[in-house]
């Protein structure tokens, strides 16, 4: 049997799918698994034990490409998420097993629907999606955790790249897409602290968010120990720096979900909304999530909430300190209201 995984989406996304490609590799050892994603997060996908072929779109496709590449053989089609043009190219190609969630008005598209809803968050993300199986007669059991793979020839380059060093590493990741973000300004505390601590710091992100970051941090040059390596890594690089490293601080972002995956600790910070819910989206790792200790929100509504202040409210003092002991052993996630 051809499966296809279908969820081009961000990179922390599709790293918690691939706990689906896990468990049918080891249920169906003789199918075929491809995946579907989008062109930016793919290179994450690459050389995954469970994954024959990792297939790209880029939203800008005409519905008959669609078609096409869903009559590429395809016996099995998941979609891990609801996409409706996805669904409907799969429809129109006459895929044989059509699976996905059964509570969109658009899910007539499919012939196999599960009912769960995922809107109550009551599970992780991975869970859900594994969940999905159900509509080919498969109950895995317990998700096992997304792992990536590096290889021999990135770590080499990470390793020149880096140079050697006695100090630990720690990646910051100042950037993000939540409503709310830790402040610039305590990014740059932070990096100041670790330094003078003695680690090395290495700041990661896009050129946009480097752009931004400087500006709004106040600081042009940084001290001996701090690498600034923003807009200059490919995701794969990006990758290879984080598995040189031994801790990774960051918001709820695809970073966070690499590093789990490469099994790095990790220091995540989470803001209060419902949709942003460790619950659903924590990292599958070792380390610690931080959560302001304020009332879960339905969205965020900027300065008209009492407490727009939330993220404010975790402290630089307090990062420093899960840094240090993520560094000194590595122990299952655990959400610390602060």
């Amino acid at each position: 049997m051809n499966v296809l995984l279908v969820r081009p989406d961000g990179i922390g996304d599709e790293i918690l799918s691939l706990p689906v490609a896990t468990a049918l590799r080891r249920m169906m050892p003789g199918a075929r698994l491809s995946f579907l994603s989008s062109a930016y997060a793919a290179p994450v996908l690459a050389h995954h034990p469970d994954l024959d072929e990792v297939l790209t779109v880029t939203g800008q496709e005409r519905l008959g490409e669609l078609v096409r590449l869903f009559k590429r053989n395809v016996d099995a089609a998941i979609f891990l998420k609801p996409f409706r043009r996805l669904m409907t190219a799969a429809w129109l190609a006459r895929v044989p097993l059509r699976v996905g969630t059964g509570y969109r008005w658009y899910s007539f598209l499919l012939n196999r629907r599960v009912y769960e809803h995922r809107s109550d968050f009551s599970r992780h993300e991975s869970a859900y999606n594994l969940g999905l199986l159900r509509g080919l007669g498969l109950f895995p059991g317990e998700v096992t955790p997304p792992r990536l793979v590096v290889t021999d020839k990135e770590r080499e380059w990470g390793r020149s790249l880096l140079g050697e060093s006695s100090r630990l590493r720690v990646v910051v990741h100042p950037g993000g897409f939540s409503s709310r973000l830790w402040k610039p300004v305590h990014y740059r505390n932070l990096v100041l602290h670790l330094a003078q601590a003695g680690r090395e710091v290495l700041l990661t992100g896009n050129a946009a968010e480097r752009d931004k970051f400087r500006m709004e941090a106040g600081i042009s040059q940084w001290p001996n120990g701090v690498r600034d390596l923003m807009g200059t890594l490919t995701i794969r690089q990006l990758m290879a720096v984080i598995t040189e490293s031994h801790a990774v601080v960051s918001l709820a972002t695809g970073p966070m979900h690499l590093a789990a995956a490469l099994g790095i600790p990790t220091v995540s910070i989470f803001d209060p909304r419902r949709n942003n819910s460790p619950t659903r989206w924590q990292p599958l790792g070792t380390g610690v999530v931080l959560k302001p200790e304020v009332p879960t929100c339905e969205k965020c509504i900027y300065e008209a909430c009492p407490y727009w202040d939330c993220l404010d409210r975790i402290t630089v003092e307090t990062v420093e300190q899960q840094v240090t002991q993520a560094l000194a052993r590595a122990l299952p996630i655990q959400v610390v209201h602060v």
